[in-house]
């Protein structure tokens, strides 16, 4: 080793989103108003905030499927077009025919579409789609009917599709919609062991699922505050949805001197 290298092990990553002064409206409507935000690489973070709060609006913005009427937006510090190859989707309701005779490895292999061909040639798709599998604890069923599964389980197929495409950040939409406590639990495990190489982001409303896993949480409700937590509590929960209950969030410097409010 180089004796006059640097050493970077303790450097800060790089942030794989960022927002600086993004604001975006339908027509006349305003949607999220000067919104700024940074989410850096092996983030493990949870958008959450009422419906028609901005949270999807925010994820188009991201993914550069809408383009901000105002400020910044970098994707892995590219416009989000030119790197949002580097993004897994996992949606949250898959719709599919049942009757649609397609295997648990067929579906998993419709992840690896659109990647670049030289990597398909170094590693080939059959290899790709087995390592995904193994990821979510799947192999087992590669065989298997997509309908004959459980919910919990075609949530970790739809997982391990995206991870087919190699992704660096994965999102995932409400993930734990329409899965049992056990799924929850599998579901929990899976991605505490893939953020160990990847940013997560989940947007969700299982507020009990979030507190036991992610560094931070979005605030969205057209505009937008990070709030690092070690708990999510109910002081949040009715701040955000109006709700009695109640944890508690911890602010820190991300926040202001004179805390935030929803509007």
């Amino acid at each position: 080793m180089d004796p006059t290298a640097m050493d970077t092990s303790n450097l800060p990553t790089s942030p794989s989103i960022l927002l600086e002064n993004v604001s975006f409206g339908y027509g006349r409507v305003p949607v999220l108003e000067n919104v700024s935000l940074s989410i850096q690489e092996r983030g493990l973070v949870c958008f959450v905030g009422p419906n028609g709060g901005g949270k999807t609006t925010l994820l188009k913005l991201i993914l550069g499927l809408l383009k901000p009427e105002s400020g910044l937006v970098r994707l892995f510090g590219c416009p989000p077009a030119e790197s949002r190859h580097r993004v897994g989707y996992v949606p949250q309701h898959a719709r599919y025919d049942p009757l649609f005779p397609a295997t648990v490895e067929e579906i998993v292999q419709m992840g690896c579409l659109g990647k670049p061909s030289e990597s398909l040639r170094s590693r080939g798709a059959h290899q790709i789609v087995h390592e995904a599998l193994d990821e979510v604890e799947l192999s087992d069923l590669a065989h298997r009917p997509f309908s004959d599964l459980s919910g919990g389980q075609r949530q970790r197929v739809l997982i391990a599709r995206a991870l087919a495409s190699q992704p660096e950040l994965l999102i995932l939409d409400e993930p734990t919609s329409n899965v049992d406590q056990r799924a929850e639990n599998r579901l929990y495990e899976t991605l505490l062991r893939l953020n160990a190489r990847m940013t997560i982001l989940l947007v969700s409303h299982d507020l009990g699922f979030v507190s036991n896993i992610v560094q931070s949480v979005v605030c969205v409700n057209r505009r937008v505050v990070h709030h690092p937590t070690s708990a999510i509590t109910g002081e949040m929960i009715q701040e955000i949805y109006g709700a009695t209950d109640l944890l508690m969030v911890r602010h820190d410097h991300i926040c202001s001197d004179k805390g935030h409010q929803h509007e």
